[in-house]
């Protein structure tokens, strides 16, 4: 009988520095996203500078609980063992924001939300687990795709500098930062030097080719006195942190039905990107297995609340990771959970990596963002378009759909505030949709066994 780990993609295993520089990688590819979160609502919500640095802390330290969790295992019931980095969301933000602001709840709400959102998941997980069939790859490839697309702006935004508008004490103003030659020459810098190291590189180093991207504008914003690393050194070395630390949670019912509402749509993104990866690996996820997985997100957001910090699901940047590189070890990306929570320990450390500008990671995410799209076309490949057309509707009405308030932010304004939440999410949209048109053209899918099956491995030797 053959060893798992030698034939297996998911299981192989390799020496420990190859599993610390591969792990880093995937750490600084989700880490801008990462921290802005906390940044943000902090911000925000007028937070003192050392709360929001422990915000920082605890957000690092539970991405790498969470995403051991969710690679490794834990127990029969929890953690989908597949190579999936887990990070703080964006969705959530403006749930979190309009919770925080409140002046009877403050973050005691905020955590309170977090922690009952995440028994929710956990119980709605089980149901999920039951959708699978309902994504076969004319869906989950379309589901990739817009994923990708929408998430191209937030990687544009990064290379750009920022944010296009800030607030400021008159209101929301147009960022002067925003689009700046250096931050666009830095960006692109890191996206050629990608490229090129992707294409001249062989072996391990090309799988490395991101992080010396990243490097390479890191290197060079440095070298032009454009990182600032106020904070390193009133920094303390180790942080512990505290649960609980804002008090004992809120636990008020709209707080909580707001973020559950975010859930779902997380639960529904995770669903496509568990499904790509599987592709990827050559598995057919069962429902077991997804069920297990959507049921980390609430254990991660039950951890998360406890140690001071928010909502946690699938990262995308780190699926387009995979699919660069071809390493799918698990093991490679419960290494990135132990840096992690190293960084989330050490707050010089942590401070230092902060400092990296969002336009050395924008360079990089435009990379990622498109090859989760470039993973859905993938996907959609081994899709039959030919023999039956129909397929085609299904894609081009989802993607379509799903594009519209990306590139129309303000079209559902007008709508009710609870109908326009939903159409602004352009995945949710778009998922909905490829859904929908494919039961109507295609039928409601047969119901499958639960037995799990591996295929024969042509998909992971597709990525050589």
């Amino acid at each position: 009988m053959s060893n798992p780990a030698m034939t297996d993609p998911v299981e192989k295993m390799y020496p420990i520095p190859s599993l610390f520089a591969l792990g880093l990688q995937h750490v600084l590819v989700m880490y801008a996203g990462a921290v802005a979160v906390p940044l943000i609502v902090g911000t925000a919500l007028h937070l003192p500078k050392e709360q929001i640095a422990m915000l920082v802390s605890a957000d690092l330290f539970c991405c790498g609980i969470v995403t051991m969790i969710q690679a490794l295992g834990f127990g029969r019931y929890v953690g989908i063992r597949l190579p999936i980095m887990m990070g703080i969301s964006f969705t959530a933000v403006p749930s979190i924001i309009a919770t925080g602001t409140n002046p009877d709840l403050g973050m005691p709400g905020v955590i309170g939300a977090v922690i009952g959102s995440g028994v929710f998941t956990i119980l709605a997980a089980p149901f999920f687990g039951k959708w699978v069939r309902f994504f076969p790859p004319v869906v989950t490839g379309t589901v990739m795709l817009v994923i990708g697309l929408s998430l191209m702006r937030v990687g544009v935004n990064w290379a750009a500098g920022g944010q296009p508008m800030i607030r400021s004490p008159e209101g929301m103003i147009p960022n002067p930062a925003y689009g700046a030659p250096f931050a666009l020459a830095v960006a692109a810098i890191v996206l050629v030097s990608i490229l090129l190291l992707t294409r001249v590189l062989k072996g391990f180093l090309a799988n490395l080719a991101v992080l010396m991207g990243i490097g390479i504008g890191f290197a060079i914003a440095i070298a032009f006195g454009k990182v600032d690393f106020h904070g390193v050194t009133d920094a303390g070395w180790v942080q512990i942190i505290h649960p609980l630390a804002f008090g004992w949670p809120i636990f008020e019912f709209w707080s909580i039905f707001s973020l559950c509402a975010v859930m779902v749509v997380m639960m529904i993104e995770s669903t496509g990107q568990f499904l790509a990866v599987g592709d990827m690996a050559g598995r057919k996820i069962t429902q077991t297995e997804l069920t297990r997985g959507l049921r980390t997100d609430g254990v991660g957001n039950i951890i998360g609340g406890l140690l001071n910090t928010f909502t946690y699901t699938t990262y995308a940047q780190n699926v387009g990771l995979l699919q660069i590189t071809g390493v799918l070890s698990r093991w490679v990306v419960a290494a990135g959970g132990v840096i992690l929570i190293l960084l989330g320990s050490l707050p010089k450390v942590a401070f230092v990596s902060a400092s990296i500008p969002s336009y050395v990671v924008g360079g990089a995410a435009i990379v990622m963002f498109g090859m989760v799209s470039a993973t859905g076309v993938k996907i959609l490949a081994k899709v039959d378009f030919a023999a039956n057309r129909r397929n085609l509707y299904i894609v081009a009405v989802s993607v379509g759909l799903a594009m519209v308030p990306v590139v129309a932010d303000n079209i559902f304004a007008q709508l009710p505030a609870a109908l326009g939440k939903f159409l602004h999410s352009g995945v949710l949209v778009g998922t909905f949709a490829a859904a929908l048109l494919n039961i109507l053209f295609n039928g409601v899918p047969a119901k499958e066994t639960d037995e799990p099956e591996v295929k024969n491995g042509a998909a992971a030797a597709d990525l050589a």
